[in-house]
């Protein structure tokens, strides 16, 4: 990632938005059982473009309707709380619900989930 380019979503399109700085790499996407999908397995994430606005995290892609995250949120719904795979590592997650599973399942055409890398999370090792 260059300098002053944010993917607050992994392996979706970068944004220079110096707003999004504190959200590099917050959220991904997970497939069914919850390993990390990059471009590598799913190219389309490419096509999903965010932006940062009053705070939410705007997402669009190609014939579906924007869908907003709220970026800041307490994380103290233990429902929601799962473990998601990125390389060899095990990772505190966020499940973002049903309706954002939906939107990017129906845009990718595959079951996915959208997460959120959970707060107190100290490192992850993305794969480059």
């Amino acid at each position: 990632m260059t300098a002053g380019r944010y993917c607050p979503i992994m392996a979706c399109r970068p944004l220079e938005d110096p707003a999004a700085a504190p959200y590099h790499r917050r959220w991904l996407v997970v497939d069914a059982e919850g390993r990390l999908l990059t471009q590598r397995h799913q190219p389309r994430l490419a096509e999903v473009a965010v932006s940062i606005n009053f705070g939410y995290l705007a997402i669009r892609a190609p014939g579906m309707l924007r869908m907003d995250i709220p970026l800041d949120v307490i994380e103290d719904d233990d429902s929601v709380l799962r473990q998601a795979t990125i390389g060899a590592q095990q990772v505190d997650v966020v499940d973002e619900g049903d309706l954002a599973a939906a939107w990017i399942s129906n845009f990718l055409g595959v079951p996915s989930r959208l997460v959120k890398v959970h707060p107190d999370v100290p490192v992850v090792m993305w794969p480059e």
